[in-house]
Order: structure tokens, then sequence, then C-alpha cells
């Protein structure tokens, strides 16, 4: 099993295309030499890389990026590039699956709320621009042959529904100029062939195997089609989550369980509402971008991390907001993903980090 066999499978979970602008998610480092075992962590840090080293792993798949922006030297004066460093020189080859996995629904906010016990569950703030739609025209007799094959491709999901189409009868017409081979049809006779128009909708970073799909499984010579890129919002991809617990409960008594359930050093949090809390907003890692996204929401509470002083003001009395500490927020993606590979790959050992790479502590 080498390197681009382990990212080909991740890549289909969470594809890079998902991922932010600001974000560096894929492979850092790499080899080519076969796997030996992964070892899974939230953070690659130089001890990551030793006990990687130690357990007989030369892949590491870390949900934090290493590298964030570009190096220009590589001399070891500071962590990242005694990281990467000591990689290179291990043949360590470090995969990050960052915000392309918070941003799947199966993913990073998918853990977290699970754990709470969320019922309902939904993205918190779907992404828009993700999607799109593909106009084709085929002959009748071939509409099941096509429609078929854009399937396969991945065209046609539209939220918990698959194999979704439209199509509409009509008629075509053509000339086949010379030198062509006409499906039917003569050269240099108009045509005039019932055709089905075809309409799927598909994420657009699989344009090319879609496209490929519709060309291999399309009759006519030339196949007319067209792409448009939609603005809808996708669903079934974006930031943070939202659900609800199966009963209500006491906020102090919620905020303990998140407590003792994330090992957390402690809880920041604003009062706000003097109720039981049902409706539960999350966001792992830094997610205060989402908190008016929570309160339109009507979330009771939204809980996530690296909140600064005065954006505990922007509550505003209207959600408790609370912050639970990033590493605490984002631990079990680990879990998450040692069940992933686990499941995909049996020919090699999928170990979870056993160091603690929380650079926070407590008293």
């Amino acid at each position: 099993m080498k390197v681009n066999e382990v990212v080909n499978y991740l890549e289909s979970i969470a594809p890079p295309a998902y991922q932010e602008d600001y974000d560096n998610a894929g492979l850092i480092t790499s080899h080519s030499n076969e796997i030996t075992g992964i070892l899974v962590s939230l953070d690659c840090i130089e001890t990551v890389i030793d006990e990687a080293v130690e357990r007989g792993c030369n892949m590491v798949v870390a949900h934090h990026p290493i590298v964030f922006r570009g190096l220009k030297r590589f001399t070891g004066k500071n962590y990242v590039e005694r990281t990467l460093i000591k990689a290179i020189k291990n043949e360590v080859a470090i995969y990050a699956i960052h915000t392309n996995f918070d941003n799947v629904q199966t993913g990073v906010n998918a853990k977290i709320a699970d754990l709470l016990g969320l019922q309902n569950q939904r993205i918190l703030s779907p992404k828009k621009g993700l999607l799109t739609k593909l106009h084709t025209f085929v002959p009748k007799d071939a509409a099941n042959k096509v429609r078929t094959a854009l399937f396969a491709a991945g065209a046609g999901n539209i939220g918990n529904y698959n194999e979704c189409s439209f199509n509409v009868e009509g008629l075509g017409t053509f000339k086949a100029g010379a030198g062509t081979q006409p499906y039917v049809g003569k050269i240099n006779e108009q045509h005039q062939e019932p055709e089905t128009k075809m309409e799927v909708i598909f994420p657009s970073h699989l344009s090319v195997q879609v496209v490929k799909a519709l060309k291999e499984a399309h009759p006519y010579e030339e196949v007319a089609y067209d792409l448009v890129q939609l603005s809808n919002e996708y669903s079934q991809i974006g930031s943070g989550m939202i659900g609800d617990l199966p009963d209500s409960e006491d906020l102090m008594k919620f905020l303990t369980r998140v407590k003792k359930q994330f090992d957390c050093g402690a809880i920041k949090y604003t009062h706000g509402i003097n109720k039981p809390v049902k409706k539960i907003a999350i966001c792992g890692g830094a997610g205060f971008f989402l908190l008016s996204g929570a309160i339109a929401a009507g979330a009771d509470v939204f809980l996530t991390s690296d909140i600064k002083y005065h954006e505990f003001f922007d509550a505003e009395d209207k959600i408790v907001l609370a912050d639970m500490g990033h590493f605490e927020s984002e631990q079990f993606t680990t879990d998450l993903l040692v069940s992933e590979l686990t499941k995909k790959f049996t020919t090699f050992a999928v170990l979870q980090v056993k160091i603690n790479t929380n650079p926070v502590k407590y008293l």
C-alpha cells in the first residue's frame, strides 16, 4: 500500500475542495515506500514524528497542518522546520485533513454532536457555490444508460435523496458533415431525433469525472452539454452543526457534563438565559464567526473555542456562548479517523497517538 492510496481514500471522505481558503490541508511530506503503519494525531509536531518512528509508522495523518504558509528556509530554528526535517529524514509522510474534514457532514462536528447526544443534526452554516448543474441532450433510446453513468459518477444527489434528475422530451436536429460518423442520420442531410433533455446536480469538484462519464456513455460523436455553476446552499457541506438534546437540560448540568466528557481544564461561558437548554450549536476549533448564525438558528448554547474577551459580549444575552478549549473540542477527531482508516485498510496498523499534544495546561 502506497501513500497515494491512503491520500485518495482520505480525499474521498473529505475532498480538498471543501477546505477554507486560508488552510493547507493535504499531503505535506511524502515518500515512495510501502506504508508500514499510520499514526493518527490531532497535531503533527516533533514528538509525534518520534512516536511514529518508534512505533513503526511511516505516515502521520493529522487534523492540523504543520505548515500553514510558505517556508523559505529549513534551518531548524522553529518547531515547524524541525518537524519537517525530522519527517523527511526518517521518511515519514505527513497528511493533514483539516477544514475539509470540519466542513463535511460526517466529520469533526458530527463527532462532537454524537458525543453530546444531539438529535436532528444539521450543518449550521451551509456553504454556497459548491454545486454545478449539468444539462445534456440524449437520444431517447440511450437516456437510461447515460443517466445511470452520471449517477455512478457522483451526480444526482440532493440531501438524503439520490438518483435525482429532471428529464423532458424534445426534438433535436443536426446535419452531419463530411468525415463524421453519426450515430443516426446521414451525412449532409438534416436529421431530426427524439431526444431527452437531462438535468442533474453534482458537487463541482466532481466536474471532470462527471463529464468523462457523460462522454463515455453518450452515443453521439459530439456531445452537447452545459455546465452551470449554482449559488444554492449545499446542505451537506459547511461550518458548524446544530441539533437538539433528547430532553431539555439545566444549563449548569449540561456544561458540567461537557467539561467531564471532553476533559476540559475549564469552560468559559456567558450567562444569558435562565431556562433549561435544548438546542445546541457547536463548532470544533475556532468558531466564533458562527455566533450570529447560531443565534439566528435559535440555539440556546453555542459551544466552540478560542473566543476573545470582548467577543463574549456579542452574545448579548441571546445565547450562552461557551469556550471549551481548542484541543478539547477536536480531540476525538483522532477516534473518527482511526475508525475510518481501519475499516478501509487492513494490511497495516492504524494507531492512535499516545502523547497529548495540547500546548495549553491548566492549574
